[in-house]
């Protein structure tokens, strides 16, 4: 980064991947272009290939020189990978793969999920107005351990000749001792409250859980600290969500209640996310949403997702929350002109595409 009297410089690794993917992720580019200039910035986008976009081009879905691209780049914006032409692949060689190989690639084992509830978008969510209104949660998950990385792993020949299909739920005292930190100090800089979601009623793994946030709570007395068990958990979030303020859980348990969170507010395609590990590394942002390869390429696609994940590179990543507020500005002010793509879409507003909606931020910017 260069001194505060030139434009500070940034390269940022671009993953489109597939499906919608290039197209919100244009609509993002030219987001962030606009914004440079008004902060100072100098971006400098270096394009690679994730996903089946890699598979059908290299054979894998993340190449050795995409990875290299990532860990010589100041952040990672990528937007979605899969589709149903790569489905019947091995599960090694699937597109979801990529992302498994960025978070491990790059050390990645803290997942920020936020979910809030915009004004405008109230009514755009399947559950009550009264329930949702004022909703305003933070899920952090832990990305590099638990069920998805644990060993052994595998289908293998049973007795009888019936095969064993095994995943292992694993952590250790470290790893849950950092992602307890991150969620504690997100708390200290939003309602000071942290829940901790586990099921330490049957696993051990979640007994051990369970008791190291317990002995890192100490260190954060300005937080208060809540437990729940995952079923318990998914329930209080659709019965009432207000009560949330940071959610703090595993990798298997947090990919499903950030799915429930997202959908509290009325479209998966609204909510961005950030994947970061040890301060100094380069993080990877991404929309929360899969890669909708069903509009692809009709123009349908909701962009907000991926400029939002664009604003959290900017606040998260790159240490310029100015530069992510008036994103965020411009993205509230669109709505607040009515501009909606399909899936928040309602009666009265005007319905847009992908494209329309990108220029409509750019004139908000």
């Amino acid at each position: 980064m260069d001194t505060t009297d030139s434009p500070r410089s940034y390269r940022i690794a671009v993953l489109p991947g597939d499906g919608i993917g290039p197209e919100i992720m244009q609509v993002t580019r030219a987001v962030l272009e606009a914004i440079a200039p008004k902060f100072q910035l100098d971006f400098t986008f270096v394009e690679g290939l994730a996903g089946g976009a890699a598979i059908d081009a290299t054979g894998d879905p993340l190449p050795a020189a995409t990875l290299d691209l990532c860990r010589h780049s100041d952040a990672v914006l990528l937007a979605a990978v899969g589709g149903e032409q790569w489905d019947s692949l091995p599960a090694r060689q699937r597109p979801e793969q990529a992302l498994l190989g960025l978070r491990a690639g790059l050390g990645l084992f803290a997942n920020l999920r936020p979910a809030q509830i915009l004004p405008q978008l109230v009514d755009a969510s399947t559950l009550k107005p009264e329930v949702v209104e004022g909703v305003d949660l933070l899920v952090v998950r832990e990305l590099t351990g638990g069920i998805y990385f644990g060993q052994p792993k595998g289908i293998f020949s049973g007795e009888a000749g019936q095969r064993r299909g095994v995943n292992t739920m694993a952590y250790t005292e470290p790893e849950i001792d950092r992602i307890a930190r991150v969620a504690f100090e997100a708390a200290q800089h939003r309602r000071g409250q942290v829940c901790s979601v586990d099921k330490a009623n049957v696993l051990e793994v979640s007994q051990l859980w369970r008791e190291r946030v317990l002995a890192i709570a100490p260190q954060y007395p300005d937080v208060t600290l809540t437990h729940l068990y995952v079923d318990n958990a998914a329930m209080q979030m659709i019965r009432n969500p207000k009560q949330f303020d940071v959610i703090l859980t595993g990798n298997l348990f947090g990919d499903i209640l950030s799915d429930i969170a997202a959908m509290l507010t009325g479209s998966i395609g609204m909510l961005p996310s950030a994947s970061l590990g040890a301060p100094g590394s380069v993080g990877l942002f991404e929309p929360v949403h899969g890669s909708a390869p069903d509009i692809a390429g009709k123009d349908l696609a909701n962009p907000l997702a991926q400029v939002l994940s664009a604003a959290m590179m900017l606040r998260y990543g790159l240490q310029e929350p100015a530069a992510a507020t008036a994103i965020e500005t411009a993205v509230l002010r669109v709505l607040a002109l009515g501009k909606r793509t399909g899936d928040i879409w309602s009666a009265g507003c005007d319905r847009v595409g992908c494209q329309a909606m990108g220029e409509a931020l750019l004139a908000a910017l």
